[in-house]
């Protein structure tokens, strides 16, 4: 059946482009690698040459809630040294079972993994960049690379445009033979998809297996004891911002006998499924019998119909009954049908047999109010999980199991797809869904082992070929390490991975951070957070969680911080009072009659920055609130293109903004590429894209603080595998654009702000990271002191502390002092040298000494910040009464120069201290001599040129006496 679907696709493929002409001019191109690799070389250059490279910024968390794990590598001679794969963190490697991590794949062109491969006996570690579980936010990778230094450098070797990579399988006896299963572009078709095989250590590649441009692979296993009997699982599927087609009849299992050279489709008649419906498939052989494989595939095929109870009323009776039937119906049978559905409690049957009987509405509304694009997603019949196996090594397959396996992948199992079987015993199996499930008796019947303090959401797995009760999880919440099977597991989440949509802050001192994280809920947590097992010992961990679920955006009454307004996917939001706990839910329904509303997975919220009891809130039309929630008015009509029919909501408002300096001037963006400004609070809408490129994303539409006219807009090319970077603003109100890209890498564009103090400063985060322009949008620089080449979803300044707070999408959290960069002119800019002024310090007599007998010194320092025109070595000297009384070298770069600056001198100017201080003068306990009260110059020299700055060092306060 499937060469007669090749040969049908191929020849449709001769006559498509003819069709498709005018489709195909309507949507943008993917990127080509070699245009991605020339935008990473653009962002090296802005990294090096950047004014701004030296602003650190520290990651305030969270982590104990971790990020998503694709992939575990373990190390067959020492279990406690494993590698594990962040879907968009990085890759991490633990040599103490997981008690600590440090990332080691932070800085190439991608940090998306889909699979890794280490070669133990030679330290080369492979990376195939990409994620393979075809998710929201599954960035596309560049091929694969090669380290074999730990990480130390890495090379790319190719398979660039595979865009995300299924598995990487190493020859177990000749280093130089390498498979790949490569899926493929995931928002659009193209051919380097397939099996590939090198001969040579990555140097070519042979694709040895391809289906078609939709079909990529997503898993490939080898047999235990034969190198070369492999087996591949295609999948076809066709993801859309609107809609994902989750299989297709390009799926099917291929085995090969000599080494992946060659692959056949194993036939119709083999007992696995060769459908339309055939989704996602993980395969694995049992390492203890090699003729025993296990496969679980997504079975996306339509469960056959049940009888309906005779008890209750149905949709499908609703569908096609008239209205005298719908009347002639008992109200208490209506009213259970409403109970059932969530319907809410304004609606009953009296009235709507009223409106019935007015016109107003018919039986199929009640159908039609209950379902939206989530309500497909999420509850539609399929089959779902299915567990097959084979006794032949693949040739023949059988399912395990009469019933459906319920409630572990339902219909979104695109997003799991991975098998594993115990390594001593073939009967035993594990398949990871929600959650992830053993089975003792060939996959039979299957018992939960996800306990109480592991996520449900699972990737990866490890099983101890010497002990299998030993296991390493890997999934949305991180690494787990178990020692009885998986009935108790320990969290190994120390490092910061969390996956944030959005960013917010509060007013409190210090001040609060607030975001949004994938699959992890919403968290609170204070901006002076620093990474600590000291909470195992207090038992409160400093972030606390708001919400679970998928976290979304986050609106926080600053009057007096503790409303906070959030939710989960698709516009399930709440009002809660962080104080009290209670929490109220706020989404507003649509009628009876009328069209549902479509809600972003990331349904935007925002509140007035006039009156903070007005909340704004977008579907696809626009909400507003004048009490904080309690009721909404709908205010516009559709302000997107209309939709489009798919199992995913779009047609969805994704950003709104109000302008600071007047009332009532809203801005609102959608997924389909339209931004609307009204003039009157919502009252009416004026569509502004003119001149903006059609059917991208807008991720962000922002309003001015600094001048009234003034507009920011965003626009998103991930979901057509597009990755032009395109940031405009417009001086009147949208009517006309400016295009302000200017010298940003070709990287998709997730938010664009304006500096809350000057009004030149635009600040821009990317897929791969965060930069600022100081003059308006001419010149951008890139931040990366302290920072890896993460996605940056969310920034905001915080008004008070100036500085800037960064959304990572892999990371966690990043903050960074903005004032140095807010303090930058044309006058600054066109000097030599210029100093920024110091803060005062304040002398310490515990400088020198140690914080407790055990603990570290405590050492006297201070921060000097210069802006220097040009690189050079130079020195900063620290005066005293015309006397250097302190010496350091240093080599300054262009731009901002922020020095750590020892307050110490030495002995030889002892005499001239003790007479300023009045009092004896002697080294501190470390047998540093430190600086005294009194007023100083910092001189900075770079060259033949030199600027000074003031220093106080200033008393402590003095406590007060006792009374005598």
């Amino acid at each position: 059946m499937k060469t007669i679907y090749l040969l049908l696709f191929l020849s449709m493929a001769i006559i498509l482009p003819a069709q498709r002409k005018k489709k195909s001019d309507e949507i943008p191109p993917a990127t080509p690698a070699d245009q991605r690799w020339e935008g990473y070389q653009q962002r090296l250059k802005l990294e090096d040459g950047s004014l701004v490279k030296n602003i650190p910024f520290r990651n305030v968390g969270p982590t104990v809630m971790s990020g998503r794990v694709v992939d575990l590598a373990v190390d067959p001679s020492d279990p406690s040294h494993f590698y594990a794969a962040y879907a968009s963190g990085s890759l991490w490697e633990t040599k103490n079972n997981g008690t600590s991590f440090d990332p080691i794949f932070d800085n190439q062109i991608v940090m998306t993994i889909g699979d890794i491969a280490v070669d133990w006996e030679n330290d080369i570690i492979y990376v195939g960049s990409g994620e393979n579980n075809s998710s929201r936010s599954s960035y596309s990778g560049y091929g694969i690379f090669k380290s074999s230094d730990n990480g130390e450098s890495w090379e790319n070797i190719g398979l660039t445009e595979t865009h995300h990579i299924g598995r990487i399988i190493l020859h177990p006896e000749d280093p130089n033979i390498i498979w790949v299963a490569a899926l493929g572009h995931l928002y659009s078709e193209n051919p380097e998809r397939g099996v590939y095989k090198s001969t040579d250590g990555g140097k070519t590649w042979n694709k040895t297996l391809f289906v078609n441009n939709r079909t990529g692979i997503v898993e490939l296993i080898m047999h235990p004891d034969n190198p070369d009997l492999l087996i591949a699982g295609a999948w076809e599927k066709d993801r859309k911002a609107w809609n994902f087609t989750e299989a297709g009849p390009g799926t099917a299992i291929y085995r090969s006998e000599d080494g992946g050279d060659t692959w056949n489709e194993i036939p119709d008649d083999s007992g696995f499924p060769d459908t339309d419906g055939t989704g996602r498939v993980g395969l694995a052989f049992a390492p203890s019998d090699a003729n025993v494989v296990y496969a679980i595939l997504d079975n996306q095929d339509r469960r056959p119909k049940e009888e309906e109870d005779d008890e209750g009323l149905s949709k499908d009776e609703l569908r096609t009954m008239s209205n005298q039937q719908f009347l002639d119906l008992e109200n208490k049978e209506i009213n259970q049908f409403l109970d059932d559905n969530g319907f809410p409690r304004e609606y009953n049957a009296v009235d709507i047999k009223k409106d019935i009987e007015a016109g107003k509405v018919k039986p199929i509304d009640l159908v039609i109010y209950t379902e939206d694009a989530n309500s497909l997603l999420f509850d539609t019949p399929v089959k779902g999980g299915e567990m097959y196996r084979s006794d032949d090594a693949g040739k023949t397959w059988t399912k395990t199991h009469e019933d459906y396996i319920e409630n572990m992948i339902f219909s979104y199992g695109y997003y799991f797809g991975q098998v594993r079987v115990d390594t001593q015993n073939p009967d035993v199996v594990y398949t990871m869904g929600v959650p992830i499930v053993r089975s003792e008796d060939g996959g039979k019947t299957f018992k939960n082992i996800n306990e109480a303090n592991v996520h449900v959401d699972h990737h990866a797995l490890w099983i101890n070929p010497a002990d299998p009760r030993h296991l390493i999880l890997g999934n949305d919440g991180g690494v787990y390490v178990s020692y009885d099977t998986g009935e108790t597991w320990i969290n190994c989440n120390s490092p910061s991975v969390g996956q944030f949509y959005s960013i917010a802050v509060d007013m409190t001192e210090p001040y609060n951070v607030y975001g949004g994280l994938q699959d992890n809920g919403v968290w609170k947590g204070p901006s002076t957070y620093e990474y600590s097992r000291r909470w195992y010992q207090d038992g409160k961990y400093p972030y606390e969680r708001l919400m679970g679920g998928d976290g979304m955006q986050v609106a926080i009454d600053t009057r007096d911080n503790t409303t906070v307004y959030t939710g989960y996917q698709f516009g399930n939001y709440f009002r809660i009072n962080t104080e009290t706990g209670d929490r109220k839910y706020i989404t507003p329904r649509h009628k009876l009659g009328d069209a549902p509303y479509r809600w972003n997975w990331e349904a935007p919220i925002t509140l007035s920055v006039h009156n903070q009891d007005i909340v704004y809130f977008g579907s696809n039309r626009f909400h507003r609130s004048m009490n904080k929630g309690d009721d909404f008015e709908t205010l516009s009509d559709d302000l997107t293109k209309g939709g489009k029919k798919g199992d995913v909501s779009y047609g969805t408002l994704t950003t709104i903004s109000e302008s600071p300096t007047r009332f009532g001037l809203i801005y609102v963006g959608s997924d389909d590429g339209l931004i609307h400004r009204s003039d009157n609070t919502g009252e009416s809408w004026t569509k502004i894209t003119d001149g903006l490129p059609e059917n991208f994303w807008v991720s962000t539409v922002v309003a001015s603080a600094h001048n009234e006219a003034r507009v920011y807009a965003s626009l998103n090319g991930y979901r057509w595998d597009n990755f032009r970077a395109m940031v405009y603003m417009s001086e009147d109100y949208g009517r006309t654009w400016k295009d302000i890209s200017s010298n940003l890498p070709l990287e998709p564009v997730n938010v664009v702000k304006e500096d809350p103090v000057n009004e030149k400063i635009v600040y821009v985060g990317t897929d791969h990271g965060v930069y600022v322009s100081i003059d308006g949008g001419e010149n951008y620089h890139a931040f990366s002191e302290g920072l890896p080449n993460t996605p940056v979803h969310d920034l905001i300044v915080h008004p008070r502390e100036n500085e800037l707070v960064l959304g990572t999408h892999g990371r966690g959290i990043y903050i960074g002092d903005a004032s140095l960069v807010q303090e930058v002119n044309n006058e600054i800019l066109a000097k030599t040298l210029h100093a920024f002024p110091m803060d005062a310090v304040t002398y310490s007599s515990r400088w020198g000494s140690k914080t407790w007998a055990w603990g570290d010194v405590i050492e006297a320092k201070t921060n000097v910040s210069f802006y220097s025109s040009t690189n050079g070595d130079g020195k900063v000297e620290i005066i005293f009464k015309d006397q250097v009384v302190s010496s350091t070298e240093i080599d300054a770069d262009k731009g901002i120069n922020i020095l750590e600056l020892p307050l110490e001198t030495d002995e030889s100017f002892k005499d001239l201290l003790e007479e300023e201080q009045k009092e004896e003068y002697e080294a501190a306990e470390n047998g540093d001599f430190h600086l005294v009260v009194g007023e100083y110059t910092v001189r900075i020299t770079i060259g033949d040129t030199n600027v000074e700055t003031p220093l106080t060092i200033k008393a402590p306060r003095e406590r007060p006496g006792r009374k005598e």
